[in-house]
């Protein structure tokens, strides 16, 4: 090893110095830093890094996904997240438990993604289909996407009122 260059685990280290990261990205991370390596050594080496790195408390998927939701999750529907967290090699039981968290607030990110966008109701069809667009295109489904423009705010007071009941 030449000085200055970095082990595996120093690699790793690196990486979550940065943000958090599953243990399937560090995984596709590391391993096109050990190609000169055999592929049985290397893929040993990343595990066992790895493996310390979680017992050590320091890489965690749970994690990963929570922070994912703090981040990109405030700017992104449901369908986005969903996708966002199935490429980071997440659990498909982890990523439904964040989706779950994320759905409680859902309407109220899409409206803070569409008032700091646009601020403003849509004066006329085009423009309603361009908002519209936007917020298709971060990952909110139709229902909230309507509910933000305000066409069903008079059932969300009458989902409330029952609620109370």
């Amino acid at each position: 090893m030449a000085f200055g260059a970095l082990s595996v685990k120093g690699r790793a280290l690196r990486c979550l110095a940065q943000r958090e990261h599953s243990r399937a990205e560090l995984e596709r991370k590391l391993a096109r830093h050990v190609q000169d390596r055999p592929e049985a050594s290397a893929q040993a080496q990343i595990a066992a890094a790895l493996d310390e790195l979680a017992a050590h408390g320091l890489l965690s998927d749970a994690r990963a996904a929570a922070s994912t939701l703090a981040g990109a999750g405030q700017r992104l529907g449901l369908r986005r997240l969903k996708h966002t967290l199935q490429g980071k090699g997440l659990a498909p039981e982890l990523v439904a438990d964040t989706l779950q968290a994320a759905r409680a607030t859902e309407l109220e990110r899409a409206r803070e993604v569409w008032r700091r966008r646009y601020g403003q109701p849509p004066a006329d069809a085009a423009e309603r289909a361009r908002q519209t667009r936007f917020l298709l295109g971060r990952g909110f489904e139709g229902e909230i996407i309507r509910r933000v423009f305000g066409a069903d705010t008079r059932e969300d007071d009458d989902r409330d009122d029952r609620d109370d009941d």
